[in-house]
């Protein structure tokens, strides 16, 4: 492989303690579908020449596939040399293709020829990926931040995560509210795969930290194009639950708040989309309010169908306790909580 000894390779758990540049080589769709969160991609092949060095692979064999991937990269080396130039000064360089093969250990002898020192994550990305879907069968101190729509769930985490206390951001990680409306106004979401990454990661922060207890917002296994990897929702669904309880009319002006300014097509096509579990009265009823700008009238005609949804779920947890915050902001809120002693600092 290019020259390198095993001295070279490293386990991720051995990787992962190490804190210096870690770089993807991975051709960019692959990066983009997923990747070792904070790794920098720097590939080796485009997306089109990875291609056709797989398929010379497949139709004429390793070597010719070999000599194939020679003549790509031959131009390309001052250029990535260059690039690993930025790297000079770090005490190690991290690297890691999809299996630790040719890709990583090509980009290895390089950085070695520059005075670089490379380590290579033996079992490449997908070694990552067996580690990150592996974590979310362990058993983790979670406890569910629960409540109506409206009552400023993920507010109220981000607020106590400030003070301290250890939160699992599944919205934000997601990009998406988890709502047919979820995802207006946000960025785009990242891939499944990556979203598992993400998750984690924190995870295995939380776990470095010793967390005792690790808070997160009732969800459905689905936060907009992401799904919460099973072991982790099967836990959330045995876990214990806070449930936040506003009046309807703070949670009216919490989401006219977040969606008002989202505009009328928007807020009318997410609508639609759930028109048939709304009903045509209350269907037609929010969408004559969208066209209206009335948007307090349009949060009221869809809250009675998402109301109905979270009740069923919370039935379905014994284990419980609620609070009413009404009139709190998320950080007065917060307080409460941690002075009731309903939710603990981290450590």
């Amino acid at each position: 492989m290019s020259g390198m000894g095993d001295d070279y390779f490293s386990s991720i758990d051995q990787l992962r303690k190490i804190r210096s540049p870690l770089i993807d080589v991975r051709s960019p769709s692959e990066f983009d579908k997923g990747h070792w969160p904070g790794a920098i991609n720097l590939p080796l092949f485009s997306d089109d020449e990875r291609a056709a060095v797989g398929t010379s692979y497949k139709q004429d064999g390793r070597l010719k596939a070999i000599h194939l991937g020679l003549r790509i990269t031959g131009p390309k080396m001052a250029a990535l040399a260059e690039q690993l130039d930025q790297f000079r000064g770090a005490d190690q360089l991290r690297l890691y293709c999809w299996r630790g093969g040719m890709r990583s250990a090509s980009m290895a002898w390089l950085a070695q020829q520059i005075d670089l020192n490379p380590l290579l994550l033996q079992g490449g990305y997908k070694a990552y990926r067996h580690w990150a879907q592996k974590s979310f069968d362990q058993d983790w101190p979670l406890r569910i931040m629960g409540g109506r729509t409206g009552t400023g769930k993920t507010d109220l985490l981000l607020a106590l995560q400030s003070k301290g206390v250890a939160v699992l951001d599944l919205e934000g990680l997601a990009n998406h509210r988890g709502s047919s409306f979820g995802g207006l106004g946000l960025p785009a979401q990242p891939s499944t795969e990556h979203y598992e990454n993400l998750l984690a990661e924190v995870l295995d922060q939380h776990q470095r930290q010793a967390a005792g207890s690790i808070w997160l917002e009732a969800e459905s296994i689905q936060v907009g194009r992401c799904r919460i990897p099973k072991g982790l929702f099967d836990q959330m669904r045995t876990a214990p639950v806070l449930e936040i309880q506003r009046s309807l009319e703070e949670r009216v002006e919490q989401l006219v708040g977040v969606y008002g300014q989202q505009g009328s097509e928007a807020l009318a096509d997410a609508t639609n989309r759930i028109s048939r579990r709304l009903g045509p009265q209350r269907t037609q009823q929010a969408l004559e309010a969208i066209a209206e700008q009335d948007w307090a009238t349009a949060c009221r005609a869809t809250l009675d169908y998402y109301d109905r949804c979270y009740d069923h779920e919370l039935a379905r947890c014994p284990d419980r306790n609620s609070i009413d915050l009404t009139g709190q902001t998320a950080a007065v809120a917060a307080e409460t909580l941690l002075e009731a002693k309903l939710v603990q600092l981290s450590a």
